[in-house]
């Protein structure tokens, strides 16, 4: 078998033959590639071929090449099953060239049934209305399921029939980027049965339920505070892709494997575990350093925005800005809705006005400026794009003429 271009409707076929062994598929790195499939001859590592080759989201520097084990893979999918209501019909609204979207096809194969796809890339309230009202009326009596992440479902809730819909789903997961406390606020009001979810391409996806490792996956929190995750769906490690078409295993220290065998993920994520609930903290390397102190842009977007969206603050992303005297000064970009302050103020001002609601955070520096933007900045999958965010705050400041600001506030 040489090297084939996959059309879509060829997927699930193709999942089939990775998962018996009789080829490799690797996903693109892009969202508008296709989903290729290679024979399991271009392997050069020791063992068994891989399944799934994989491209992570680049979030903390260059994209890497993820190996992904038919076991691990299946390892995962059962194991949702096991966590939800069984085998279900599956909605399918996330790239497939990520790992998210990848594993709704997935166990919609295992489940016997493809899922209903997203006719297009663009995301809408409005078609994912129609496409769930597809979902329920074929479904019958299995369990229905979807997978999304926190800028889809804003997006859901902002549009009434959107939120209908999505009420009637079984399970909902969550995950992919930070979830701030308000917005799961916002889907349990509207009786949305949420399930949170953690994990990354090397660990086949969502690992950790609402807090809860799947059976067989350990958490640890290291000395450093960062998670450790090990167990059946983690990785056979990172590859390199030659340019003649093999498949070379890369040795990293982020995965690891004991003398039983045994896969460890060590990831830069920041997490405490309390009564064997996992709490996901941000990530180490998203630590902004102001004026010699320590901030997390994830501590204060989920302690903010609770009170900054009764202010009209709709979605928020705190990035910095480079300062003489701070070194990095504290920024978030914001997007608004209809009647909000933000714009028609200069940023001091807005960062002022809304510094000063009753958030409840003590001992913080808080953002020092506020912009307005059409969107968040987020990658693919809806991991937050917080290398573009600071561009972009940079942009926006070098624009604004009254953007000194002095001392940054600590509340």
């Amino acid at each position: 078998m040489t090297a084939r271009e996959l059309h879509p409707a060829e997927l699930p076929e193709a999942i089939d033959r990775a998962l018996d062994g009789t080829s490799i598929l690797i996903l693109p790195s892009d969202r508008d590639g296709a989903v290729t499939e290679v024979a399991p001859s271009v392997w050069t590592g020791h063992g068994s071929a891989p399944a799934l080759i994989l491209f992570t989201s680049g979030s903390t520097g260059k994209a890497k090449a993820v190996a992904l084990s038919s076991d691990a893979l299946t390892a995962s999918a059962r194991a949702t099953e096991r966590f939800l209501s069984g085998p279900g019909d599956w909605h399918l609204c996330l790239p497939v060239n990520h790992i998210a979207g990848f594993q709704v096809e997935l166990r919609a194969r295992l489940a016997g049934r493809a899922p209903v796809r997203a006719p297009s890339a663009r995301f809408t309230a409005q078609s994912f209305a129609t496409e769930v009202t597809d979902l329920i009326d074929r479904a019958g009596d299995r369990p229905t399921y979807t997978s999304i992440v926190p800028t889809q479902l804003h997006r859901i809730l902002e549009d009434e029939r959107a939120t209908e819909a999505a009420g009637r789903i079984s399970h909902i997961l969550l995950g992919g980027a930070a979830i701030s406390p308000s917005l799961l606020d916002r889907a349990e009001a509207a009786r949305l049965a949420i399930v949170r979810t953690y994990g990354m391409s090397e660990t086949a996806g969502g690992c950790v339920y609402d807090g809860v490792p799947f059976d067989e996956v350990d958490v640890t929190i290291t000395e450093a505070g960062t998670i450790d995750l090990a167990g059946p769906v983690v990785a056979d490690g990172y590859v390199e892709i030659r340019a003649d078409g093999t498949i070379t295993p890369v040795d990293s220290p982020d995965l690891t494997v004991d003398e039983a065998g045994r896969r460890t993920m060590h990831t830069s994520d920041l997490g405490r575990i309390d009564s064997g609930v996992l709490s996901v903290l941000g990530r180490a390397d998203d630590i902004i350093v102001s004026g010699g102190t320590n901030v997390s842009p994830h501590a204060l977007e989920t302690g903010l925005l609770p009170s900054w969206q009764k202010a009209g603050i709709a979605e928020m992303l705190v990035t910095w800005v480079p300062d003489e005297e701070w070194g990095k000064l504290i920024v978030a970009l914001v997007r608004t809705t209809d009647g909000c302050g933000v714009g028609a103020e200069n940023p001091r001002e807005s960062a002022q006005r809304l510094n000063a609601l009753d958030h409840g955070m003590t001992g913080q520096l808080l953002p020092q400026l506020v912009f307005p933007v059409a969107e968040i900045p987020n990658r693919s999958i809806g991991k937050p794009d917080r290398r573009a965010a600071a561009r972009i705050a940079a942009d926006l400041m070098a624009c604004d003429a009254n953007t000194h600001t002095g001392e940054q506030p600590v509340i």
